[in-house]
């Protein structure tokens, strides 16, 4: 009987030990801004968008998947932009290049306002549980600019 406590301790043991050894790993994929995200309007605080952000040697970026507007029935195109993504549909655009982690914050990338046309400085922080994602776009300094607050979705 002592034999099968002191097993049955050390397998408990093994299995406490096991599962703290994991805890960084989860942590650290909840810090993240890989997934998908809801972005919400600043017009009228309703969803605007389904983004999908992914990570490439280090370098986040960001599709627009969906747009969920009432009066977009996602073929929407960007007549404000310039260059090559002047009338190309939204829906498939990337919006969010080249961020990559700096401390805690993804910076050093861009991000496009679809809606202007216009191309910003960027920089992300991920909300310490992982469910939301403070976005800011901005002119030169971080202080000359907005901050948008997205929402995990999966």
């Amino acid at each position: 009987m002592i034999t099968f406590l002191r097993r049955g301790t050390v397998s408990l043991l093994l299995l406490v030990i096991t599962g703290l050894l994991h805890v960084p790993q989860r942590a650290m994929a909840q810090t993240s801004p890989v997934g998908v995200w809801r972005t919400i309007s600043d017009v009228d605080g309703k969803p605007a968008a389904i983004i999908e952000i992914v990570e490439n040697d280090g370098v986040v970026s960001g599709i627009v998947k969906r747009s969920l507007a009432a009066n977009d029935s996602g073929t929407r195109v960007c007549d404000k932009c310039s260059g090559e993504l002047h009338g190309q549909s939204v829906v498939g655009m990337r919006i969010l290049n080249g961020l990559h982690l700096d401390g805690s914050e993804w910076r050093g990338g861009s991000i496009l306002d679809p809606d202007s046309g216009r191309i910003y400085k960027a920089k992300l922080r991920v909300s310490d549980d992982g469910q939301s994602l403070v976005v800011r776009g901005f002119v030169g300094f971080s202080l000359l600019g907005r901050s948008q607050t997205w929402y995990r979705e999966r």
